[in-house]
């Protein structure tokens, strides 16, 4: 296992990645993240132009040289993945962050430029994997997840990671407070991804509905739908899930078990939820699929994102206190 902290890894004050949000993550997410000492990430495909993508991360720079991140989307689902690693590579992004598929090619380019490569990984035999190809560390993605969730208790996870694995495993899923953080560390992790509790943020462009229902919502209203992405992804359970339900068609289990038209299908249906998420999350709408994890319990108010972190950090340092003392 590795003792080094993702603060040592990437260069910043707390061991925290403000975790890269389809449609949410945005510049000025990254900016007061970055302002508030810790480190933040943005989905490449939240940008639909290379411009737009270049622009983002001249945007971030031009305000602070702190590190900062991008994931990416390595599988064949992604059309832009080459030409939006081709533009990473070029402006050196401090890190990337590979999701759901092979990164090989990521690691194998990124090495020789400096940029480091973090993993999402949910199981153990896919760890090694990437342990394998040369990443830098593991994201763990457990079943606390918000979004695209795993399928392994945080704790388990972590621990079973950090005993077979070499490198840094960083916790991402569940945490919703600096004790939180601080348990985590305490079972070997590197440090955390953490996402839900920033879609609360004044900085998030998402609708007014959506950052009411993190407060009015808890974490008995988190489920999972197949019925957006083909994959378990997890949503609060408005009444539109509830009348929608959350399992995928008879038609669509059909055809997703069909291995000539499986990624025919899953593009369909993904292509078909994220349109519908994408108007969830800006519109007012009674079409309701706000993607959010466990940790949403720990959202009580809208607020400033660098005031999120600061809390988080405050109660990561008394509770890091008191393990030591």
């Amino acid at each position: 296992m590795s003792h080094l902290k993702l603060d040592q890894i990437l260069g910043v004050k707390y061991p925290i990645i403000v975790a890269p949000m389809f449609l949410i993550s945005n510049t000025a997410m990254i900016k007061a993240a970055l302002d508030a000492d810790v480190t933040a990430a943005f989905p490449a495909l939240n940008y639909r132009t290379d411009a737009e993508l270049r622009k983002a991360i001249a945007d971030i720079r031009a305000h602070t040289n702190k590190p900062f991140g991008v994931n990416l989307i390595v599988n064949k689902s992604n059309p832009k993945y080459r030409s939006q690693l081709q533009t990473l590579l070029e402006l050196k992004v401090s890190f990337i962050i590979t999701s759901l598929g092979n990164p090989s090619e990521v690691i194998e380019k990124c090495k020789p430029a400096g940029i480091k490569v973090l993993c999402d990984v949910t199981d153990l035999a896919y760890a090694k994997k990437v342990e394998a190809l040369g990443a830098d560390a593991l994201i763990a993605v457990n079943d606390q997840a918000g979004g695209h969730t795993g399928k392994i208790d945080p704790e388990e996870l972590v621990r079973m990671l950090v005993r077979e694995c070499s490198i840094p495993v960083i916790s991402a899923g569940g945490i919703g407070t600096g004790e939180q953080l601080a348990e985590a560390i305490g079972w070997g992790a590197a440090g955390a991804s953490i996402g839900t509790i920033f879609i609360a943020s004044n900085e998030a462009q998402v609708s007014a509905s959506y950052k009411q229902a993190l407060i009015d919502y808890g974490a008995k209203d988190i489920v999972l739908t197949t019925k957006i992405s083909g994959s378990p992804l997890t949503v609060i359970n408005t009444p539109y899930v509830q009348k929608l339900g959350t399992e995928a068609t008879w038609l669509e289990r059909f055809l997703l078990k069909n291995k000539w038209l499986k990624k025919y299908t899953k593009m369909f249906i993904a292509l078909r939820g994220m349109r519908k998420v994408q108007k969830a999350t800006f519109d007012a709408s009674y079409q309701t699929y706000w993607c959010a994890g466990p940790s949403i319990d720990y959202i009580h108010k809208i607020e400033p994102l660098g005031d999120i972190v600061r809390r988080l950090t405050r109660e990561y340092e008394m509770a890091i206190g008191q393990q030591n003392g």
